[in-house]
């Protein structure tokens, strides 16, 4: 048994972390901090084709492949969108392809994302979660061609 947690512990995590903020503008002011925590990505990596497109705010995202798991930084020019990008990363850094790839990522709708950050923001989520996927993907393509 490894000591690393899985993806649906880490959601029930961020669930209960949210259970204790009322309203929607607790809600983003936890997003906020959140954000102020993640570290800043090294400036080699904010390139063109890290960017995410789709998000309101400008993103970088980065992976790396080490043991079977993939590792993601990020950065953002916003200090809520780099919240955002931060929950995404504590659910998926650190696991299998395999598992981000099948991850339903429900903390988002249970915690009501959705309803406190906006279309746009919404879009921007989609868009994050959807490049951390294709990072999998290709990891795992990659892996399996070299075994």
């Amino acid at each position: 048994m490894s000591d690393e947690k899985s993806i649906a512990v880490i959601e029930e995590e961020i669930v209960e972390e949210f259970s204790f903020l009322d309203v929607a503008n607790d809600k983003n002011e936890y997003v906020i901090d959140i954000g102020k925590k993640l570290p800043p990505l090294e400036e080699k990596f904010k390139v063109e084709e890290n960017r995410i497109y789709g998000c309101q705010s400008i993103v970088w995202l980065a992976a790396d492949f080490k043991d079977g798991k993939v590792y993601f930084n990020a950065d953002s020019n916003s200090v809520y969108t780099k919240g955002l990008i931060s929950l995404l990363i504590r659910v998926l850094s650190g696991q299998s392809p395999d598992a981000i790839i099948d991850a339903k990522l429900e903390f988002i709708d249970r915690i009501g994302m959705k309803n406190f950050v906006g279309t746009q923001r919404s879009n921007g989520i989609k868009a994050m979660i959807q490049q951390m996927r294709n990072y999998a993907i290709a990891y795992k393509v990659k892996n399996s061609l070299s075994s």
